[in-house]
């Protein structure tokens, strides 16, 4: 379609760079009185993906919702991205996503026709994930925002949280790094169109054969990395299982064009809120400083970051090689000895 709309001019900040960072959430956090709930498997106070209630010996329910700001001009792809990145969080946690809300903001002199292709691209992405949108809730606003409340099911023995990761774990992820610099330089022009599209393209990918791929073998924790970077959402998965994360950053798919861009200092502002949370327990080693800032890049709908049993490691990186946009076998985890939680080599 084409629009006049540059939606990405009507933005402060772009996708999952709009979210507060992981630091700030946990003070605010902190304190808040809740119920207690003995059926309540998985709540806020782990910094997990989403919420899961256990209704049955068989079925427990997943909760999450995710919205956000324009990380695209066109609004069809903005809906599909938007709508790909709030169901991820159910794949991560092992879950199905069946049931689906549209959140929404749009200024009140945007063309219906803008709106109805956001709307568009989420039911669109909806509809390969098999997930009903039953409905939502919209406003006027300034700058527009678009997402969705995701509800799915698991089993209640196969909740993946991302506080299960056991020493010995082998740690794999499912998409390559560098997509919150590439959309950061196309505000200024500065990305090629090869590297946008490529961009566009991991953002629209569902995490949907990445979960297929994991639930039939012991996959101890699982994540998915976004707006707090590899190494903020690697570290909540450090602390939560009480184990350190070693990552060879050699088998990491940084993208190349991120990268170059990354040494002329073209960053998003939320690899610096990134960096300020996680950075005083990475042990960087020698890794050159262009590296360690992709590392905290923040990825709008990136890949699940999983922690498997070894001797499961081998078939599962098998099956993932084809049906996700990039396997990596990227590290392990091991006990915790005290000081830092992560450590990189290359």
């Amino acid at each position: 379609m084409e629009c006049d709309v540059k939606l990405t001019k009507l933005a402060k900040c772009a996708g999952c760079g709009a979210k507060v960072g992981a630091g700030t959430l946990a003070k605010l956090l902190g304190d808040m009185k809740v119920l207690q709930d003995p059926n309540l498997i998985v709540g806020y106070d782990k910094s997990d993906d989403a919420s899961v209630y256990k209704l049955t010996d068989d079925i427990a329910l997943v909760q999450t919702v995710d919205f956000f700001p324009p990380i695209c001009d066109d609004p069809f792809t903005f809906g599909q991205i938007a709508a790909t990145n709030a169901l991820s969080d159910v794949y991560a946690m092992g879950g199905e996503p069946k049931l689906a809300l549209n959140i929404m903001a749009v200024p009140n002199d945007m063309p219906s026709e803008t709106v109805h292709e956001i709307l568009r691209g989420g039911y669109d992405k909806a509809f390969e994930a098999g997930t009903i949108i039953t409905g939502g809730h919209s406003i006027f606003d300034d700058e527009p925002k678009y997402g969705l409340a995701v509800t799915g099911f698991v089993h209640p023995d196969k909740v993946l949280t991302n506080s299960g990761a056991r020493p010995g774990d082998v740690l794999f992820l499912t998409k390559p790094i560098g997509i919150g610099i590439l959309t950061t330089a196309a505000k200024v022009g500065m990305v090629s169109k090869e590297s946008m599209d490529l961009a566009l393209k991991l953002m629209t990918t569902l995490n949907k054969s990445a979960r297929d791929a994991m639930v039939r073998y012991r996959v101890h924790a699982c994540t998915d990395v976004t707006g707090f970077s590899l190494l903020g959402h690697g570290l909540e998965m450090a602390q939560g299982s009480d184990v350190e994360i070693h990552l060879d950053v050699s088998n990491i798919d940084l993208i190349s064009e991120s990268l170059e861009l990354a040494k002329l200092g073209i960053l998003p502002e939320g690899m610096y809120r990134n960096r300020a949370f996680a950075e005083d327990q990475v042990d960087a080693g020698d890794l050159e400083t262009a590296k360690q800032d992709m590392l905290y890049d923040p990825q709008t709908a990136g890949g699940l970051l999983m922690a498997v049993d070894p001797a499961d490691a081998d078939a599962l990186y098998a099956d993932l090689k084809g049906v996700v946009p990039s396997a990596q076998r990227i590290g392990v985890a091991k006990e915790y000895r005290g000081g830092k939680r992560i450590f990189l080599s290359e």
